[in-house]
């Protein structure tokens, strides 16, 4: 699933970090923290690696 903004993207990407060992968990704040136990590596990565032109800084629900 592809990343709604650039704000979700900047967290999959500190999420997938995480994931894979080069950061540790324990720096991870808000959303990413969450991303990094609900989701995939996989999904991480379809998500960190969307373009972001574009995407707007957040999205209000």
């Amino acid at each position: 699933m592809p990343a709604k903004s650039k704000a979700q993207q900047k967290a999959a990407g500190a999420a997938l970090s995480a994931k894979r060992g080069d950061t540790p968990k324990s720096k991870l704040r808000g959303a990413s923290k969450q991303m990094v136990d609900s989701m995939t590596e996989k999904e991480l990565d379809e998500m960190a690696s969307t373009k972001s032109k574009g995407k707007p800084k957040h999205v209000s629900h």
